[in-house]
């Protein structure tokens, strides 16, 4: 029966559907990426692991408890988006789009505005009189895992929501564009979180991938940097505002450099 309060009756009517797709994202992109890093730790890449310190059934635990939190968080604000569009508060995310290489601009203009949302929201978060009731949860997670990847408080996931309502507001976004951004966007938290570095030695010389953020450049920011890294997907804010770790080039070089010491030993077993 109707409650006569449009962003309620959604929930009620299809409040499940939206959990379902925004904690299944969560719950595929982790568990994936939790997967193929227990598989590398079998192989020479184990020594690609950031930190000494292992992450405990607690740490794990309290991380996907959180992010089940926030993402009933998120299936709240997602019905005030769905009525917002109802009513022409906000654009619609459904449509043909506008043609390939307009979509594709929207894609990567929905990155960049994120990233650089993400850089201030999460930097603003840090200032002393916020960071407890705001960021001090995701915080608890001093050795992150993938299952970190929505571990928010309550008021965090909600900053977290409300770029999705600023980005409709101004820009109208294809529905595959829209659903395109928040897969990707799950995947990289949740390397982020991985504690583990997939990406090559020289990733941090090359003009092409760079700018690109690492495992290791967000890693930093847990174990103690809290200060410093605040980017999500890029390092250009870090690196303009000052604000990157000092010693992350020196850290990615030196977690990347594992791998060729552990098979330059294997070789020389072989030789010996």
């Amino acid at each position: 029966m109707p409650t006569g309060i449009p962003p309620l009756d959604i929930l009620l009517t299809k409040g499940h559907f939206i959990f379902a797709f925004d904690f299944g994202r969560y719950l595929a992109a982790a568990s994936v990426t939790f997967a193929v890093v227990w598989l590398l730790r079998r192989t020479a890449m184990r020594a690609r692991k950031i930190q000494a310190r292992e992450a405990t059934a607690a740490d794990m635990r309290r991380e996907f408890l959180q992010s089940l939190q926030s993402a009933l968080v998120y299936v709240v604000g997602a019905c005030f988006l769905i009525w917002g569009r109802e009513v022409g508060l906000l654009h619609s995310v459904f449509g043909e789009g506008f043609g390939l290489g307009i979509d594709l601009l929207i894609l990567a203009g929905i990155i960049i505005a994120h990233d650089a949302y993400f850089y201030w929201s999460h930097r603003f978060m840090h200032h002393p009189r916020l960071f407890k009731h705001f960021h001090r949860a995701h915080h608890r997670s001093i050795t992150p895992t993938p299952w970190a990847a929505y571990s928010f408080a309550i008021p965090e996931a909600a900053v977290m929501f409300m770029f999705v309502p600023l980005w409709q507001f101004f820009v109208p976004t294809p529905g595959w564009v829209m659903f395109t951004w928040l897969n990707f966007q799950i995947i990289r938290n949740a390397m982020g979180h991985a504690g583990f570095e997939v990406f090559p030695r020289w990733w941090l010389d090359s003009p092409l991938t760079r700018w690109i953020n690492t495992t290791v450049h967000h890693d930093l920011h847990h174990n103690g940097g809290f200060t410093t890294n605040y980017g999500l997907y890029f390092t250009w804010w870090d690196k303009w505002m000052g604000t990157e770790h000092a010693k992350y080039h020196e850290k990615f070089l030196e977690v990347t450099g594992r791998t060729q010491q552990i098979e330059a030993q294997a070789v020389g077993k072989v030789t010996a």
